[in-house]
């Protein structure tokens, strides 16, 4: 069983409640727009470099539209991995059921996920995909850039093949 915290569109900032909220958490997950912005101590972007070294967890992510060479570097564009027994993809731009945009289609049937998260669309949503039998959420936008009312981050549990526990964090307004 994976605990997991995912977030989106912190474009830079990082509230601490976030720690707090995902402190039972196996991994943490960030679906792009991290930010600008460098720690003057390790000189990493500082919300990748604080979510790694004040969490103490594993960071899976990918780099989003407004992302520097500092994010570039380090996350891709997509990832496609296993956690437990469910096959999950990761994009910043995807869209969602049924409007994903060309290029995510394409990578979603050819690497057939259960699990599909994007971020940049600043709207939470948590649907499923009947036709691609796969699972999408985007957790809304955790920062303070964009025209979202509410800063939003998702909790969730993956055992072996079942998403589940499901849970939406409000972080307060804007």
């Amino acid at each position: 069983m994976r605990r997991i915290g995912l977030l989106s569109d912190t474009h830079g900032y990082l509230d601490e409640a976030v720690f707090e909220h995902f402190k039972n958490c196996d991994e943490l997950w960030h679906a792009g727009d991290w930010g600008t912005g460098l720690n003057a101590l390790s000189g990493r972007n500082d919300v990748s470099d604080r979510l790694a070294t004040q969490s103490g967890l594993t960071i899976k992510g990918v780099y989003g539209n407004i992302d520097g060479n500092d994010i570039r570097s380090v996350y891709p564009e997509q990832l496609v991995f296993m956690c437990e027994e469910v096959k999950v993809m990761m994009r910043h731009i995807g869209g969602y059921p049924p409007r994903y945009n060309p290029e995510t289609k394409k990578e979603l049937l050819i690497h057939k996920p259960q699990l599909f998260i994007a971020g940049h669309s600043h709207i939470l949503k948590v649907m499923y995909d009947d036709k691609l039998q796969c699972l999408h959420m985007n957790p809304g936008a955790a920062g303070k850039q964009g025209w979202h009312k509410v800063r939003t981050v998702i909790r969730f549990v993956i055992d072996r093949k079942e998403m589940k526990n499901c849970e939406v964090i409000e972080l307060g307004s804007r």
